[in-house]
Parts: C-alpha cells; sequence; structure tokens
C-alpha cells in the first residue's frame, strides 16, 4: 500500500502547532471545553472546518450529521440529558437556515444550547458571498443572545459570554456567527481572552425576595386542600430532589408535566397524574412551579382555585396570561428548600388528617379513571388501537429506559399510558411541537447515557422527517429503537379537517403512503418489524431489545394503527384554544 507523505506545500498549508499561537478555531474549542462542553453537533461547511481541527486538540467528540435540524436537536437532548450546554455547529446559509426548528424548540422548551454558525471572511462582507444571510437577524427572535465575532482576540470570550446568557434565569439557546477569516486567523495565545471554566458566573441558586418565601410558607401551612405541578424547569434546573422533599414535608399532591415526568416513583403515595383537573377544581390553594400559563395550561383560565402561587425561573413568566395571588422568580429548588424550611413543624395535626384524606380522595378518582381506560389500554381491535400500543409500550419500559415522544396523535395517547419510572426519562418537543426531534433526542439520549435504553416513538409523518440520521446515531455507537405508530396520515390535522370539512375534503393535505417503515432498519444492518396484530406487540418489542443489545445497531418497529381513533385533546381540538 502507498504511504501518504505530505509535500512541502502541505505542511506549509496545516495549521501551527505552537503551543504559543492559537487560531480562532481553537479558541472555540478551548472556550467550549470550558462550559463543559464535550460533544458537539454539526454537518461539515467550508465556514466551520477550524473549529473541528480545534475539537481535535480539546478532545471533543464532533458528530455529524446528515441534516442541521437532527444537529440542533440533539445539541437540544444533550443539554437536557446531562444539564450542561448543549452546542449545535453549522456552516453559513442553509446550514443555519436548516437548523432554525431546533433552535427554536430550544428556545420554547427553555433548553440551554449554543448555536455557532459560519460566515463569509469580514473581507468579503456585503459582497455576495457563498451562502451570505443575516444569521444574527434571523436568529435573533428565537435566541436569548445572537452576536457576530469581529476579531479573533475575542472568540473564547464571547463563547463564554453567549454559553453565560444560555444559563441567565430561564435557560435557553444563544447564537454566534463567526466569520471564516476570524476563526482561520492565529494569533499569539497571550492575546486572547479566555475565561477560565467556573470563573465568571454568579450563582444560579437564588431563593429571590425572602419575605415571599416566608409569605408562601405562611399560606402552605394555612392550607387544607393545595396541589403543585412541576414543569420542564424542574428538571432543567435538576430541582427534583428538593421538589419531592416539598411535597413529602408539606403532604402535598404533585403533579408534573413536560420534562418533570418520571421525577415521582410510581409508588410514592404524592405522586399522581390523571386527576389534575380534579385537584385544580377543588383545591383551595394551587401552586405552578416552572411551567408557563400557556396553551398546555389553557393559558391560565382553567384554574380556578382560589389562591394561585407561581414559581418560575424568568420573571417574565410570572403572572402572564393568568393574575396570581404571589409569584416567586427564583431557582425552584433554591425556594422549595427554603419554603420546606420555613413551613417545617408548623402544620397542625388536623391540617395533616384533612391533606391525607385530600389525597385519598384524589387517590380513588385516580382508580376509577385508568379502570375506565383498560377496555382502550388492553384491546384487541384490528387494525391497533393506538391506546393499546400506549399500554404495551409502558408495559415494555425498564428501570433505566428514556422514553422520547416524537408526533402528534401518537404521542399525545401515549402521555395516557407512558410512565417512565426515573427523573429525566421523559424527552418530547415542548411548546413549539415540532416533529422530526425524536432522532436528534435519541442519538444525543444514548451518547449521554450509553447504559441506559432509548426508545422513541414515531408517528409515521414525523419518522419520514429525520429518520435517515438513525444512522448517524448507529455510526457513533448510540443504537435505539425506534417505534412507528403507523396510521398512514398526519392524523391530528386530519381529524380537524373531517370535523370542520366533512370526509370528502377532510384527507386532503395530510394523507401518507403506507409505508413498511421496517424495511428501513435493515436497510442500516438492524432489525426491523411490521406488527399488524396487537398480541404481536409485546414480542417484537422484546425481540427488538435483544437485538439491539447483540448487535449494536438499532431496531424499528413499524405498528400498523387505526387510522380513525384520536387522542381526546385531538377531538375536542383543544390546542388551538
Amino acid at each position: 500500500m502507498q504511504q501518504f507523505s505530505p509535500t512541502a506545500h502541505d505542511t506549509l498549508a496545516r495549521k501551527s502547532k505552537d503551543e504559543n499561537v492559537v487560531s480562532g478555531g481553537r479558541l472555540v474549542a478551548k472556550a467550549l471545553r470550558n462550559e463543559g462542553v464535550d460533544t458537539i453537533f454539526t454537518l461539515c461547511g467550508g465556514h466551520i472546518i477550524d473549529i473541528y481541527d480545534g475539537c481535535i486538540d480539546e478532545n471533543i467528540r464532533v458528530v455529524d450529521v446528515r441534516h442541521e435540524q437532527t444537529a440542533a436537536h440533539a445539541a437540544d437532548g444533550y443539554a437536557r440529558q446531562t444539564g450542561r450546554l448543549g452546542c449545535v455547529v453549522t456552516t453559513a446559509g442553509p446550514g443555519c437556515t436548516n437548523a432554525v426548528t431546533g433552535v427554536a424548540t430550544a428556545f420554547r422548551s427553555e433548553s440551554p444550547i449554543l448555536h455557532i454558525g459560519g460566515q463569509s471572511s469580514l473581507t468579503q462582507h456585503k459582497m455576495g458571498s457563498l451562502q451570505d444571510l443575516p444569521h444574527v437577524e434571523m436568529m435573533s427572535p428565537i435566541t436569548k443572545f445572537a452576536s457576530g465575532v469581529y476579531s479573533t482576540e475575542r472568540v473564547a470570550d464571547m463563547v463564554a459570554m453567549a454559553a453565560r446568557e444560555c444559563f441567565a434565569g430561564a435557560y435557553g439557546p444563544s447564537y454566534l456567527e463567526i466569520p471564516r477569516d476570524i476563526l482561520d486567523a492565529e494569533i499569539p495565545l497571550a492575546n486572547a481572552r479566555i475565561p477560565a471554566a467556573g470563573s465568571y458566573r454568579a450563582s444560579p441558586h437564588s431563593i429571590g425576595d425572602p419575605e415571599a418565601v416566608e409569605k408562601l410558607a405562611d399560606i402552605l401551612v394555612a392550607s387544607e386542600r393545595p396541589a403543585v405541578l412541576f414543569g420542564q424547569q424542574v428538571w432543567a434546573s435538576r430541582s427534583h430532589r428538593e421538589c419531592i422533599e416539598f411535597v413529602h414535608a408539606l403532604d402535598i399532591p404533585a403533579y408534573t408535566n413536560g420534562a418533570a415526568r418520571g421525577m415521582m416513583r410510581q409508588n410514592d403515595a404524592h405522586g399522581f397524574d390523571r386527576t389534575r383537573s380534579d385537584a385544580f377544581k377543588g383545591a383551595d390553594v394551587i401552586l405552578i412551579v416552572g411551567t408557563p400559563f400557556d396553551f398546555r395550561m389553557g393559558y391560565g383560565k382553567r384554574i380556578t382555585a382560589p389562591c394561585l402561587i407561581q414559581i418560575d425561573l424568568d420573571y417574565r413568566t410570572v403572572g402572564k396570561n393568568r393574575d396570581i395571588a404571589l409569584g416567586l422568580y427564583g431557582h425552584p429548588g433554591a425556594i422549595l428548600s427554603a419554603v420546606t424550611a420555613a413551613a417545617s413543624g408548623r402544620i397542625d395535626r388536623g391540617k395533616q388528617q384533612m391533606r391525607q384524606q385530600w389525597m385519598q380522595s384524589l387517590r380513588q378518582i385516580e382508580r376509577t379513571k385508568k379502570e375506565k381506560l383498560m377496555p382502550l389500554f388492553l384491546s384487541d381491535q384490528f387494525p391497533i388501537h393506538p391506546y393499546r400500543l400506549a399500554w404495551e409500550i409502558d408495559e415494555f419500559l425498564n428501570e433505566d429506559t428514556i422514553y422520547i415522544g416524537d408526533g402528534g396523535d401518537v404521542v399525545t395517547i401515549s402521555a395516557q399510558a407512558v410512565r417512565p419510572r426515573n427523573p429525566g426519562q421523559w424527552m418530547d418537543p415542548g411548546a413549539l411541537g415540532a416533529l422530526g426531534v425524536g432522532t436528534g433526542f435519541a442519538m444525543a439520549a444514548k451518547l449521554a447515557h450509553p447504559d441506559k435504553e432509548v426508545m422513541c416513538l414515531y408517528g409515521d409523518g414525523s419518522f419520514g422527517m429525520t429518520a435517515f440520521d438513525m444512522e448517524t446515531a448507529q455510526r457513533f455507537g448510540a443504537p435505539y429503537l425506534a417505534v412507528v405508530g403507523n396510521n398512514s396520515a398526519m392524523n391530528q390535522i386530519r381529524y380537524g379537517q373531517i370535523a370542520k370539512y366533512g370526509k370528502n375534503r377532510g384527507d386532503i393535505g395530510n394523507k401518507l403512503g403506507d409505508v413498511p417503515f421496517s424495511g428501513f432498519a435493515e436497510m442500516i444492518g438492524g432489525y426491523g418489524k411490521e406488527v399488524r396484530q396487537p398480541g404481536e406487540l409485546q414480542p417484537a418489542l422484546q425481540r427488538a431489545r435483544e437485538e439491539i443489545a447483540r448487535t449494536g445497531k438499532c431496531a424499528v418497529v413499524n405498528v400498523w394503527l387505526d387510522p380513525d381513533e384520536y387522542a381526546p385533546g385531538t377531538r375536542r381540538q383543544t390546542m388551538y384554544k
């Protein structure tokens, strides 16, 4: 075999490795490493290759995908799973625009990711260079911070600044545009401003106003029927332990949504999930922690309790869309720890008995509601009922399974049955409602937790958007199980059209082909299975688990669902109200 021997030109062309000289790309990598970033998600482009060179030196893993949307979703998923900064790096022009949906998803889900984008050289500014677009102006509305970087000396400093903004108040994405000549330039290391790791941020564990903490403690001590809802911010800020201690100490029934699902163990007497509307109607005090009054909460209009209290990382969210009795902004865990301490030992025996009776009544309603759903969960109908699929998935989950939902109606229905066993093991698109998040989320979850099982439930529409990056996951040693709920339609929208325009016009623009997606797994060397009968579901899932463990390849179980079954919210069209 012929050995590669660099020519003199090749040697001159390579970047200097003099430790006293540093390029812009290496400064990016140094700053990312100081932020705890060990992985970037990217699709290559000529504007950004010096960042890859820096990542090699800083031992940062470079995961290259087939579409930038997947890269952005993967950065988001990695941030959600690790609690650290996620990072997506794209080239200029279409590289940036392809990532917009992923960044917007992180923005609405309050996920801390840094999007670094390329740009043509400053010497070509406004000349019509390749892939030139006004990236900063485009990204500003969907980020907490967006800026260009105009000197190599400031590259690391600007990365640190953008990362700091990602964790200021409610978390979210930042964007940095770095022109090619800024990245490629080499400067003396002594001239670069490189903030030291962990030395330039204030502590985020603020309790806000101490008087408000005392007031909240007083309100809860006097309450007879309190209830609390924990949302996305609880998991993002890793406040779940303090929240669990809070509900145990004060005997408060707890509900969760979004990424907070799974924080309460299934046998926890304080954890509830089917009776939120009942609790909200009967409670005398309701505490909302880390979730906004957006469409998922009926903009707060459905809450009728005489005393509503809100805790949030962002003061702008407190009291938005709905008047409240008391608002606190700060770190959820720090605030609730302070409230627990302030209320400790102050709840008298009579109040404790009332709360126990309150929780017992809610538990009975939970049992009744579950019993009503059991015929759907165990349905033997053909085509398969989506509730049966949801039930079988929940039966399949292990203690360490990370569950991801990527779709419309099929994922909405799954929330009726799927109960992750531990914190951080539920992932969904969040408030933006974007389809196509699943592949990036699944890959990121498996890379972040190689010893955990990862399952993604897709609708057939969402699977078709990003599935080719299953090969990327497999290439980087991150195999996962994809379950496709296949009804050959964008069914959530289809129902609304049928209801509004009638059957003859209801299938326009939402019907998809009958695709046997199991063949996709086989194409990339994995396990694929078509499931048409309900009794085949559990054996197919178990076999997929075994094949992933045996081969290290992805698996696809394609489940044919009844296209005329819909989630209750879809039938009521509540997502638009």
